[in-house]
């Protein structure tokens, strides 16, 4: 059933009727994260996610080429669940915090990949460098949601970034330089 959603969704969002406008979604951050893990010397994986972001989503179902993401992360909201390996991480060492408080996502193009999955291309401002990533999202589901009665979409995004390439690749390859990064989003047509 949420297969045959995510397809339905997925078909409409190439061949929609010629009067469908983009629509501007917003993030249920109660339901939504951000987060990575990294491997660590072979032993162990360590898991954080980013607790504070914004996030501005429109989708034009009639041409998937004018959606667009906009996605701007506070660093200092790191959490690894270990304080000192958290306070580690936002010194020069690695994040730098203080010099770069924040990440951001802008998208240059979404891509339908197959029937439950779009391709969304942009640049990623990490450490104050930026890099072109691609990251696919799953729809997982779409329809009204129960609660509030508003259009809603779940999707599931993932990529993997090389830390090295932002400059904050310190230990690697101990720890890992590559690093998975997983979303997982509620969004909420806006009213």
């Amino acid at each position: 059933m949420i297969r045959l959603a995510a397809a339905a969704f997925a078909a409409s969002l190439i061949a929609a009727p010629a009067l469908a406008e983009p629509v501007a979604y917003t993030v249920d951050k109660s339901h939504s994260t951000i987060f990575f893990s990294v491997n660590h010397l072979g032993f162990s994986t360590i898991h954080g996610h980013f607790a504070k972001y914004d996030a501005d989503i429109v989708l034009d179902e009639e041409d998937l080429a004018n959606s667009k993401a906009n996605v701007t992360i506070d660093v200092s909201s790191l959490d690894t669940f270990w304080d000192e390996r958290t306070e580690h991480l936002l010194t020069a060492d690695f994040l730098d915090v203080a010099q770069f408080p924040t990440a951001t996502f802008v998208s240059k193009s979404f891509k339908k990949i197959d029937e439950n999955t779009v391709a969304v291309t942009g640049d990623l401002t990490l450490h104050g460098i930026t890099k072109e990533v691609v990251v696919d999202f799953e729809i997982t589901k779409i329809g009204d949601n129960p609660m509030t009665n508003v259009p809603s979409i779940g999707l599931v995004g993932t990529t993997t970034l090389t830390r090295s390439d932002f400059g904050v690749g310190g230990y690697a390859p101990a720890v890992a330089d590559e690093v998975p990064l997983r979303i997982d989003m509620e969004l909420n047509q806006a009213k």
